[in-house]
């Protein structure tokens, strides 16, 4: 990273002006996350979906994703989800349906009718996922508080609050490309990014208060700073730092992690010039998938508590004991109870073991549908290159699917344990020292989130930075 050339592009007026945007549009969200939906009552709300979260492992991640806008109720508690989700189903849509496929393959003009048909597929699916999301907060909140906030609402008052949900997320996914057009790095990216970094505060607070209850006092973050230095508290504070820097490292590395292929390509004579001869790479990350398998576990697994809650009040005894289990089985309890974080409850593991299983399996599937092997042999094959020691065709493709099985079977892996990192650690500071942690929303999965997008968001404003000084004589 050349920090010399970025300080030096900040001198040209375009690369200010794309930088200040992207803060704006930055200090734009933020203030949006605040905006609540017409027709809620904010205090009331706010007190309920507190309990919410601290019960949901699937609305505290969505909530850390929105930047805290599904807590405060916003216009944009949904995020850019309906957005991401419709572009993930063009992905797999552009591997299952040849013309889209051939529309992938056009170049410029065939990027920019695909995005056109991921906005258009983004609205019904924000229509679709804001009444969604309406009904799970109303069953969560009727099951834990007895109160239902939408109680006395009429049809013009629930489509006044779907409209305000879907023009927020369409809002936001305007903001999102409007930063990738005009400003630097990905702007879906950076939204997300910036929703994260938004609770750390509230988040390192949270833990700080957990943490306090270890030692017999109530402090808040700021007020540790104070705390008589002992050996419990130093050995608490050190290992908290350690950890986090540890698991900081290990995000880096597993990020950055790729396989160097060395393709190979002949020499060709055309008249009286020759092409070729040259060796290149061709890099295999280790974790293809990215935090996608992590996105579709956590939303499978979410499926048996939301079933649970409807057959919990089912008149069977069946039924309704049916749905208690499975709440138990699936859904690890913060703050207001500790009885899935007991030592001798069998049912404390069965979420993590499940959502590890999950996450391993989804990154074999995502990446078996994002790595075409045969379409990138037959491509070397037709462009006149070859990996040394493996013939072209067939044997390529076989050499690059067992490379990609190694890699994916170490990431898979690697990749569960970011997810269930939370959950574990909340097992062990309980049933261990005796503290508990809460509802840990920010993990590993949100740690690769952060690191992935700043590396990226940084290799692309020095790519600018490259281009705005390359003309620009030395001072």
């Amino acid at each position: 990273m050349s920090w010399k050339t970025i300080r030096q592009a900040f001198k040209n007026k375009d690369m200010r002006k794309r930088i200040l945007l992207v803060l704006f549009m930055i200090v734009i969200y933020r203030a949006l996350s605040v905006v609540p939906v017409p027709l809620a009552e904010p205090a009331q709300l706010r007190q309920l979906l507190d309990n919410v979260f601290n019960e949901g492992q699937l609305l505290g991640f969505i909530n850390l994703l929105s930047g805290g806008a599904l807590a405060n109720f916003s216009i944009v508690l949904m995020g850019l989800g309906p957005y991401i989700n419709a572009s993930i189903i063009m992905q797999l849509l552009g591997k299952a349906v040849p013309k889209l496929e051939e529309i992938q393959k056009d170049g410029e003009s065939g990027r920019r009718r695909i995005n056109q048909y991921t906005r258009i597929l983004a609205l019904p699916l924000a229509l679709f996922q804001s009444i969604g999301i309406l009904l799970i907060l109303r069953q969560q909140a009727s099951s834990t508080a007895g109160i239902d906030f939408t109680a006395n609402t009429s049809i013009f008052q629930w489509a006044l609050m779907v409209a305000a949900l879907v023009g927020g997320s369409m809002l936001l996914m305007w903001l999102g490309e409007l930063m990738t057009e005009q400003g630097v790095g990905n702007g879906i990216s950076i939204l997300i990014f910036a929703g994260i970094v938004s609770q750390l505060p509230s988040i390192v607070n949270s833990l700080a208060q957990s943490l306090s209850l270890a030692i017999g006092e109530q402090y808040s973050i700021f007020e540790w700073f104070t705390v008589p230095v002992n050996v419990p508290t130093l050995l608490i504070i050190t290992t908290i730092l350690l950890l986090t820097l540890a698991v900081t490292y290990w995000v880096v590395k597993l990020n950055e992690a790729q396989r160097i292929v060395t393709v190979s390509y002949a020499k060709r004579v055309r008249g009286n010039r020759a092409y070729g001869g040259v060796d290149t790479v061709l890099p295999v990350k280790l974790i293809l998938a990215g935090v996608i398998p992590i996105i579709f576990a956590v939303a499978f697994l979410s499926v048996p508590v939301f079933v649970g809650q409807l057959l919990i009040n089912a008149n069977s005894a069946w039924a309704s004991d049916l749905g208690q289990r499975m709440i138990e089985w699936f859904q690890v309890t913060g703050l207001s109870g500790d009885s899935n974080l007991a030592a001798g409850s069998s049912t404390a593991y069965i979420y993590p073991s499940v959502y590890f299983l999950l996450v391993v399996a989804f990154t074999y599937f995502y990446t078996g549908i994002a790595f075409n092997a045969k379409e990138i042999s037959e491509n070397l094959q037709k462009q006149g290159g070859f990996i040394g020691g493996i013939r072209p065709g067939k044997q390529t493709e076989e050499y690059l699917k067992r490379i990609v099985n190694r890699l994916t079977l170490f990431g898979s892996i690697s990749l569960g344990l970011l997810a269930v990192m939370p959950v574990v650690l909340q097992l062990l500071a309980y049933n261990v020292f005796g503290i508990n942690l809460g509802q840990l929303t920010i993990g590993g999965t949100s740690l690769m989130i952060a690191v992935s997008v700043s590396i990226e968001t940084l290799r692309q404003i020095e790519s600018r930075a490259l281009m705005v000084t390359y003309d620009q004589s030395p001072e």
